[in-house]
């Protein structure tokens, strides 16, 4: 019986937490899709979503640039090419340089759950090509409950995080506060941020006295060596009112507060970042035959991201701050029904963008525009059929979308137009089984950056580039036995138009190239004891431009990672205590593209370490180390679509990831 019950948790799933209590894989779910729940859990050791998401699972893969905010890359791909919201609203990054990635508006404290849909394969989302990641925050609840939580860990680590909900039959609320800071964290070779940047202007130094002296002068002043690596609040607040009994109205905040934010191997810093998220979502059910369900949506998300080189040496004789803001709105409305075997949607969604950014002094004086204040409209109209048919079913899925960019000055405008959609078929031949194939087509619009960001008077962006559709094949199984489970997958991305950087060019360094991707992964679980099980997940991926960009020879496309482990057994001594220990590792990343900036990375592997135990019925202490073994690696390659330090050696400056951290966390709920 309890071997049955541990299948049930961990059914599928490779992403059982080593900083969150990560929960199943919903075996119901759309094919494709993994379901992290809990993320808000007890074992939460800092705000940064996406290094807990790359080490739990083995299809995504980290862009390290600080101690937080960092990015994901899922099955090869990242930025716009992957769609982000939180609560249904669309958040977008302020940074060209994506030190505010969409995954960084949010903090795992206020999380409830993430669903990850890889593939083409969401009509409902604007942009969707390699994955749609869903981030849903936690509801309020009539009875009133709360927790506090205490973390600290190594380099300085602190936070203390609140949350408090309760209400009445027809009315909740909740509200979330927390605050945190960390210090540089050091490698494995017990090099900080300040050491690592150091360490690398040495080896670029060639004795050419202006060579030299442009190199150093990226390097951190030796005053703010010892500045903290970012300070981080987030403040959320939430009314669910029940108006009948089939209509609701929910209102949500939340706001993200970041100061000086360092990003080591990037010529800049952040000063601060801030982001706020207005959310107004209206639900109505049962309003006749044709209307099960009707969803009306309204929501605005605004970032305002300064960043500067003021902490650099450089500053002293050029001082320079690029300050930029974006906003997003949207409204989405979608009505589900009925009808015999079919489960109807049908929607609009719409949103507006504005992108503005432009270079200053150390006293505002006005220097130049990096983004000319963009505006990128967006409507479309979708569908789905959601079809049961016994041990068969069929989902069909269709979206038009009609887009218009319009910059400020003379850049052009641009105007694009799609049509995608999906089949999926599945089979279930038992209850413990599952089949199933995909074919998906989706698209999405260069951005602000790839059409128009400027620097030094220069556009870099291109201003005529087409939009990148993805035409995706996926097949999957799915079997759970007595006492193990395992799920298989693969799939073949075929992109049009896909939009690589060409770094040889002096201007218009954005390209359109065919190219690509394939791979597969497997995930599964065995449950040796009544109190040990195991799980597991493997991915692999590789991809290939159709032809070189222009003026340059390779065909490897960049940002593919390399084949990736996740791997771990799990001890339950009794209701009140676990342990946990795992393998997190990657094969040596030699598939590159060297022309773009790219650089061959050592192989690596690190053990992590957890133990959870209840105190008492609401007290509850997570003890871990990750990185047991010091072990000195790099997961983020140095693909020059970022701008990163570069120097005399000719190759752009790695960022290590941590060396051995401690943690502990104390959480007590009430």
């Amino acid at each position: 019986m309890k071997k049955t019950l541990y299948l049930s948790i961990v059914c599928a799933s490779m992403l059982y937490a080593a900083e969150a209590q990560l929960g199943t894989i919903d075996v119901e779910a759309q094919i494709d899709t993994e379901v992290v729940k809990d993320v808000h859990g007890e074992d939460i050791k800092s705000a940064d979503v996406a290094d807990a998401l790359m080490k739990q699972s083995p299809s995504i893969s980290l862009v390290r640039r600080s101690g937080i905010a960092n990015d994901i890359i899922i099955r090869g791909q990242k930025k716009d090419n992957i769609n982000v919201t939180i609560d249904g609203a669309k958040v977008c990054g302020a940074c060209p340089n994506r030190m505010d990635p969409p995954i960084s508006h949010v903090l795992t404290n206020n999380i409830d759950y993430i669903t990850i849909e890889d593939g083409p394969f969401d009509v409902e989302s604007f942009g969707a090509l390699s994955a749609d990641v869903k981030v849903k925050t936690r509801k309020p609840s009539k009875a009133f409950t709360g927790d506090i939580g205490l973390n600290f860990g190594s380099w300085d680590y602190k936070k203390v995080s609140a949350m408090a909900s309760g209400g009445f039959d027809t009315v909740r609320f909740l509200i979330s506060a927390s605050g945190e800071r960390g210090g540089q964290y050091r490698d494995g070779d017990g090099n900080d941020f300040y050491q690592q940047v150091n360490n690398y202007m040495a080896k670029g130094l060639n004795g050419d006295p202006e060579h030299d002296k442009k190199l150093k002068a990226q390097a951190y002043k030796p005053a703010d060596s010892d500045m903290d690596a970012f300070t981080k609040k987030t403040a959320m607040a939430k009314m669910f009112w029940d108006l009948t009994d089939t209509q609701q109205l929910r209102l949500s905040y939340t706001g993200n507060r970041s100061d000086e934010v360092l990003y080591p191997n990037t010529p800049m810093d952040a000063i601060y970042d801030n982001s706020n998220i207005y959310n107004a979502e209206y639900t109505v059910r049962e309003l006749g035959r044709y209307s099960k369900k009707l969803d009306i949506q309204i929501y605005k998300s605004d970032v305002d991201h300064p960043m500067s080189n003021f902490y650099r040496k450089v500053s002293a004789a050029k001082p320079m701050k690029n300050w930029l803001t974006t906003d997003m709105r949207g409204v989405t409305i979608k009505n589900r029904f009925d009808l015999d075997s079919h489960e109807i949607t049908i929607g609009i969604d719409s949103s507006l963008r504005n992108w503005d950014g432009a270079y200053y002094d150390a006293n505002d004086l006005f220097k130049g525009v990096s983004i000319p204040d963009v505006d990128t409209k967006n409507i479309a109209f979708f569908a789905e059929d959601k079809i049961s048919l016994e041990k068969f079913t069929v989902d069909l899925g269709l979206r038009y979308d009609d887009t218009s960019i319009t910059p400020t000055g003379a850049l052009p405008e641009n105007d694009y137009n799609a049509l995608g959609g999906h089949i999926v078929g599945s089979y279930h031949p038992d209850e413990n089984s599952k089949l199933y194939l995909g074919i998906g087509r989706s698209s999405r619009v260069p951005d602000a950056k790839e059409l128009y960001f400027q620097k030094a008077g220069k556009v870099l962006g291109t201003p005529n580039l087409d939009l990148v559709s993805n035409t995706e094949i996926d097949l999957g199984a799915k079997k759970q036995f007595e006492n193990a489970t395992v799920e298989a997958k693969v799939f073949y991305s075929m992109l049009g138009n896909f939009i690589f950087y060409n770094a040889d060019k002096m201007t218009h360094r954005f390209e359109n190239m065919d190219a690509t991707i394939y791979g597969f992964e497997l995930s599964g679980t065995y449950v040796a004891t009544d109190s040990i099980y195991l799980d597991f997940g493997l991915a692999y991926q590789r991809g290939k431009k159709e032809h070189p960009l222009s003026g340059q020879s390779e065909i490897n496309m960049p940002e593919i990672p390399p084949m990736k482990l996740t791997a771990a057994i799990n001890y339950d001594y009794d209701a009140t205590a676990n342990l946990r220990a795992e393998v997190v590792a990657a094969h040596r990343w030699d598939n590159v593209d060297s022309e773009n900036g790219e650089q061959l990375l050592a192989g690596w592997g690190i053990v992590n370490l957890k133990g959870r135990k209840t105190l008492y019925d609401a007290l509850e202490l997570t003890l871990g180390v990750d990185n047991l073994f010091d072990k000195t690696y790099a997961v983020s390659n140095t693909y020059q679509d970022l701008t990163l330090i570069s120097g005399g050696t000719g190759e752009v400056m790695l960022m290590n990831e941590p060396g051995r951290y401690f943690y502990a966390n104390l959480s007590y709920k009430f």
